[in-house]
């Protein structure tokens, strides 16, 4: 996979929307909610283009029951690809379009881990720079190595999630 920065695009608003109802249509009564989270969801921020979707969903056992339909429109059904409860989708192969993290509906932490670091960047413009310029850093440095990518932003996200959770039990 090549690791690629770019400004904002406000076609990933759009494109979330069209890919949002693709999903509704084919859990219809299992979703309990859709929400537009990683870096394309925050006006401004540099990102891997690449839409990521957080499923809050009824049963997250039942999620599986529609890996077919998934794969019909195009993802890679993962698992819950290292965190527990979780089911993990991706879209696009090596040029991946789309990642889907999907949690039953009382996993409130993983929720709203997501949430809350989503809304703390879009209010908080001087770090969504920050985590910008960084991410922009990192994939000239490693354009091939996403392990590379992500390790060098852990420190920065780990950072961040902390001051993110606390901000949005207080704005709440």
């Amino acid at each position: 996979m090549i690791i690629k920065v770019v400004d904002y695009d406000q076609s990933w608003t759009n494109e979330y929307k069209k890919e949002e109802q693709c999903i509704k249509s084919i859990l219809q009564n299992e979703l309990v909610n859709s929400f537009h989270i990683g870096s394309t969801s925050v006006r401004g921020l540099k990102a891997k283009p690449i839409i990521d979707i957080l499923l809050v969903v009824h049963n997250i056992n039942k999620l599986d029951l529609f890996s077919e339909q998934f794969q019909d429109i195009g993802y890679e059904v993962m698992g819950e690809f290292g965190i527990t409860g979780r089911r993990y989708f991706r879209k696009g192969g090596d040029n991946r379009t789309h990642q889907i993290h999907a949690f039953q509906y009382n996993n409130m932490e993983e929720i709203e881990r997501h949430l809350a670091f989503r809304d703390y960047l879009r209010e908080h413009q001087d770090v969504c720079n920050q985590y910008g310029e960084l991410k922009s850093k990192l994939a000239e440095r490693y354009p091939n190595d996403i392990d590379g990518y992500c390790a060098g932003k852990d420190d920065f996200v780990n950072s961040i999630e902390k001051d993110a959770i606390k901000w949005y039990w207080i704005v709440r």
